[in-house]
């Protein structure tokens, strides 16, 4: 389920859907963002309760909670009765749902720096500070990596990498794979990247990922760029190489057996040519 965009700078929700020049011309978007922002401020409410405090029809309301419902920002429920009921069915009120309060301004990046901060304070700060939060970053990955993995190992050789793709998609990253320009290699490309604001921060969580690429697909990778760098999208450069299509963990042709690296450790086995989260100079 796509969730709806938001307005960072005033809380806001945006329609995403495709909407023709007339509705937009009519302030059709922002009629939907008040009604959205009412239930918001006052919790679930009737029909009847938005058309007075936004001053429209009860049917222009109804138009653009259906539209809202649509986009699953909203969904209808029976009002709760508190004390004796009288006679009929309860009224309907919309409230919103999940998705819907997700899209207007939260606080989680900034809980989740102060967390992470926490983390490296609590390590004594310095260069402990930041062993330990690189600690944390792989072990955030490693939670993670079952659900890559099985995807990566069961996709044909030449496939991995767009295996790849598609898991992080799953998990919100709108993520593609594609030849590299040089043809030598293949590039990952996450086009959002949901811990982008904390990584800004925090470069350990890009280098951590980097590592788990790396360790997955059987080759070094090189970071070329990062959303939580100012750039539009993350960028990971896969090379083409004897090993390459190699099952995750074998060696390359003619290359010594060496044990597979681990997240949850310091490595810089495959990942020695990364950039990680920060712009090649």
């Amino acid at each position: 389920m796509s969730l709806p965009k938001e307005l960072r700078n005033n809380g806001v929700v945006k329609y995403v859907g495709e909407a023709p020049q007339e509705e937009l011309a009519t302030g059709e978007r922002s009629t939907r963002n008040r009604v959205a922002r009412s239930i918001l401020d006052h919790g679930p409410s009737t029909v009847s309760d938005l058309a007075g405090r936004l001053g429209l029809t009860q049917a222009a309301v109804r138009r653009h909670l259906d539209a809202l419902a649509a986009d699953a920002v909203v969904e209808p429920r029976d009002q709760r009765v508190y004390g004796s009921r009288g006679r009929g069915r309860p009224a309907k009120v919309f409230a919103l749902t999940d998705c819907g309060r997700d899209a207007f301004d939260q606080s989680y990046d900034k809980l989740a720096a102060d967390a992470i901060e926490w983390i490296a304070r609590g390590a004594g700060g310095g260069a402990k500070g930041d062993a330990a939060v690189s600690a944390f970053a792989r072990d955030r990955i490693a939670t993670q990596a079952q659900t890559y993995r099985e995807a990566v190992e069961a996709a044909a050789p030449e496939k991995r990498t767009e295996a790849l793709a598609r898991a992080l998609s799953a998990d919100g990253y709108a993520a593609t794979a594609r030849g590299a320009p040089n043809q030598q290699g293949e590039q990952l490309c996450q086009h959002h990247c949901p811990v982008a604001h904390v990584a800004e921060k925090y470069p350990q969580l890009c280098e951590a990922e980097t590592e788990f690429f790396s360790e997955l697909l059987g080759t070094h990778v090189q970071r070329l760029a990062t959303i939580a760098h100012g750039d539009g999208v993350c960028t990971t450069f896969i090379p083409h190489g004897p090993g390459h299509g190699a099952p995750p963990g074998a060696p390359q042709d003619g290359a010594p057996q060496t044990d597979t690296p681990k997240i949850s450790q310091q490595t810089d086995h495959h990942a020695s040519e990364s950039t990680a989260g920060r712009n090649p100079a």
